[in-house]
């Protein structure tokens, strides 16, 4: 399989990025370090290349009816310029992926995961019909996320339009440093900041005006690795980790965005690819739930390592990491429903079991929020 690589693949690599195969894509996995670039982003600001992520574009007469049945969550309440998280489901109610819509003045966007785009691609023309028309955008956009509590200030130095009137999940179109530019005020970090979408051919120079923009505000560029842990901190779901086609989004705690009878018929929602499976999920309750979990000590729980109750296997960790911010060691994963609240829960690392809290969800919240 040919390894893709984004438009700033020889800026990282001229500025020392560890280069890693992530997603059918080479991209930077850190430039310095996982907690300098982790602890830039939650005290003052960083720079993030996700050229990699797909866009899909949806048009035609017919674009918003399809959408509609591809996608769990509803979209017809939507204003142009906003954006909303949702999942895209199989008919079992299993995750194809997660991703985010944008409702554009000409029709829709959609972002989806890097590693399944073509996948997707297929998905949306099986279920979307004759009447629109689906492009992929992926190779002529790219997508440069500026996160941190001076992302703003940072972003609004080369904008030609003013930045801070923009409500979380919605977003602009203008110009930065004279590029055509869609300020999103979205991100996957739980900071305040923007993605930034660009031309492909024009996403170098956009790049090196954001680092030159954040300078003064001690911006660092960054890498996959901390955009992991700083997206486990704010417990935003992996695709391929924490969700999978082997998940649905009611045990995954997505159900705010499957939007099933009758608040669904409130809001416009039609029926979607799964909404028959979720229904019967949801009437017969779900067997597991995902958690957060605080662990004892310093032992770091990884990806399908055991969760313990009392000693008996009762779920697997998805996500693990040591919080930078909290300065412990945390996890997310999916336990039987009826173990979450108990306070005989272990994770299993390399043998040993080392006792675990159960904790809410998000380990990190920003003090302030739009």
């Amino acid at each position: 399989m040919t390894v893709l690589r984004t438009p700033l693949f020889d800026l990282h690599v001229a500025r020392g990025g560890q280069m890693v195969e992530f997603g059918g894509w080479e991209m930077p996995l850190q430039y310095t370090s996982m907690r300098d670039e982790h602890s830039a982003v939650r005290q003052r600001v960083g720079v993030f290349d996700v050229s990699h992520m797909g866009e899909l574009a949806i048009r035609g007469e017919g674009a918003t009816d399809a959408l509609d049945r591809i996608v769990t969550n509803a979209i017809r309440d939507m204003e142009v310029h906003q954006a909303r998280y949702t999942c895209v489901c199989a008919e079992d109610g299993g995750i194809v992926d997660d991703a985010l819509v944008y409702r554009e003045e000409w029709g829709w966007m959609v972002v989806v995961n890097a590693g399944t785009r073509l996948g997707d691609l297929e998905h949306f023309r099986r279920l979307a019909g004759a009447d629109c028309e689906i492009e992929d955008l992926t190779m002529r956009t790219a997508l440069i996320a500026v996160q941190g509590p001076r992302a703003v200030e940072t972003v609004q130095e080369m904008a030609d339009i003013d930045l801070e009137p923009i409500p979380y999940y919605n977003f602009a179109l203008g110009a930065f440093d004279g590029v055509p530019c869609r300020f999103s005020r979205t991100g996957y970090t739980g900071e305040d900041g923007f993605e930034l979408f660009v031309p492909w051919v024009a996403a170098a120079q956009v790049w090196e005006g954001v680092l030159t923009a954040g300078g003064p505000h001690g911006i660092l560029p960054c890498g996959l690795g901390a955009r992991d842990t700083l997206r486990l901190e704010a417990a935003m779901r992996l695709y391929g980790l924490d969700i999978t086609r082997q998940t649905n989004p009611l045990e995954a705690g997505l159900g705010w965005v499957v939007k099933l009878d009758p608040a669904g018929e409130r809001l416009g929602k039609g029926d979607f690819e799964g909404a028959a499976a979720l229904r019967r999920i949801k009437a017969e309750g779900i067997g597991r739930t995902f958690v957060g979990l605080e662990l004892e000590g310093r032992a770091i729980a990884r990806h399908g390592y055991p969760i313990l109750d009392g000693g008996r296997a009762v779920g697997e960790v998805t996500s693990g990491t040591f919080s930078f911010t909290l300065g412990k060691a945390v996890a997310a994963g999916y336990v039987e429903v009826g173990s979450r609240d108990s306070a005989a829960l272990a994770v299993e690392v390399r043998g040993e079991p080392v006792p675990a809290r159960r904790v809410p969800l998000p380990f990190y919240k920003r003090a302030t929020s739009r």
